[in-house]
C-alpha cells in the first residue's frame, strides 16, 4: 500500500490540497541535527544560555523543525526552489508539532506554492513557512507511479 501523499502526487495533484502529520522532537534529534549542521548554538546544548535568552529550557534548531516540510516534498516528489520561514515560538524538548501543508497556486508548467503552519500541542503557531517549487508533471508521476508499483523499496514511509 503506498503512502497516502505519494499517491495523492500519483493521481495528481491540485489547489486546495492538504496534508497534515505530526512529530515530537527530541534532545537526541537535536544533538544529531546539531552534528550533521554545525550549529552548536548554545541555545540548544546550555541551559544556562537558554534562560539567559528568556527560554525555559533547551530548544531545537528551527530548522529542524522545518525540516517537516521534507515529509511532504518527499512523498509527492516535490523539487524545492525556494523557502521562506518565519519562527515564532519556541518548540522544546518533547513537544509535538502538527504540520499542516496546503497547495495554494500551482501552474501549468508544475510550478507551484504552498503554506505551510507548525502548530504545538497547545495550539500555539510556532513557525510559518512559504515555500515554492515544481509538483510531478504528467511522465513524472508515470515513473513515481511505476516506483509504487515496485514496493517503493527506498520510501521508509511506504
Amino acid at each position: 500500500m503506498p503512502n497516502a501523499m505519494r499517491q495523492q502526487a500519483i493521481d495528481g495533484l491540485k489547489e486546495g490540497d492538504s496534508f497534515t502529520y505530526k512529530r515530537t522532537f527530541t534532545q537526541e534529534e537535536t544533538e544529531l541535527f546539531g552534528g550533521m549542521t554545525r550549529d552548536y548554538n548554545p541555545v540548544h546544548y546550555d541551559l544556562r544560555w537558554a534562560e539567559t535568552k528568556g527560554f525555559n529550557g533547551l530548544i531545537c534548531h528551527g530548522l529542524l523543525v522545518g525540516s517537516m516540510i521534507c515529509e511532504f516534498g518527499g512523498q509527492v516528489g516535490w523539487l524545492a526552489t525556494g523557502m521562506n520561514f518565519k519562527f515564532i515560538k519556541p518548540v522544546y524538548f518533547g513537544d509535538t508539532i502538527t504540520c499542516s501543508i496546503m497547495i495554494t497556486k500551482i501552474e501549468e508548467s508544475g510550478r507551484a506554492e504552498v503554506e505551510v503552519f507548525f502548530v504545538n500541542q497547545v495550539g500555539d503557531q510556532v513557525c510559518y513557512a512559504h515555500l515554492t517549487g515544481r509538483v510531478p508533471l504528467d511522465h513524472e508521476k508515470d515513473i513515481l507511479e511505476r516506483i509504487v508499483y515496485e514496493g517503493d523499496p527506498t520510501n521508509k514511509l511506504a
